[in-house]
């Protein structure tokens, strides 16, 4: 690939690290995402991108919602398990706690913080799509600081698991 320029630009960044789980047609998915972010206030709207490469990204695409957790930076082996293992293999679910929504979506125990979202549209963003996501349910308020939150240069070390 050329270069343009823009992994130096994008090297400088430290976004904070998301799992996203999904479920449907009777199986359960879950990554790890650096991409991600909220797109809208009124209505609150809230995007999150997935490799077509990724398990994941097809279970999500028969998926009515989404959830997005937030780990904080001791829940490194939750991220390590999400991000570098891949459902076409692991069964993920069961290595780590976790519950159903109120839809089924799979939530995470570890998480300091979360929320399902109803997909609402999918973007074509190239090798990535876009799940645009409105909030129908969430984690009890908590302090969630920062600082504390696992974020891209935490998990720089985790090989993604899906196939290349």
């Amino acid at each position: 690939m050329p270069d343009t320029g823009l992994d130096r630009f994008t090297d400088l960044l430290d976004n904070t690290v998301c799992i996203v789980t999904a479920q449907a047609g009777g199986q359960r998915a879950g990554c790890l995402v650096g991409f991600a972010g909220q797109c809208s206030i009124r209505p609150p709207r809230f995007v999150v991108w997935l490799s077509r490469l990724n398990h994941t990204f097809r279970v999500a695409g028969a998926a009515e919602s989404l959830a997005v957790h937030l780990v904080d930076r001791g829940g490194l082996p939750l991220a390590e398990l999400f991000g570098g293992e891949t459902g076409d293999r692991v069964d993920k679910f069961a290595r780590a706690a976790w519950r159903p929504a109120a839809d089924g979506t799979p939530l995470l125990d570890g998480a300091r913080a979360w929320f399902v979202g109803r997909i609402t549209a999918r973007v074509d963003g190239g090798d990535h799509v876009g799940f645009l996501l409105d909030p129908v349910e969430q984690s009890p308020p908590g302090p969630a600081p920062p600082a504390d939150l696992l974020s891209l240069h935490d998990v720089r070390h985790v090989r993604a698991g899906h196939p290349a």
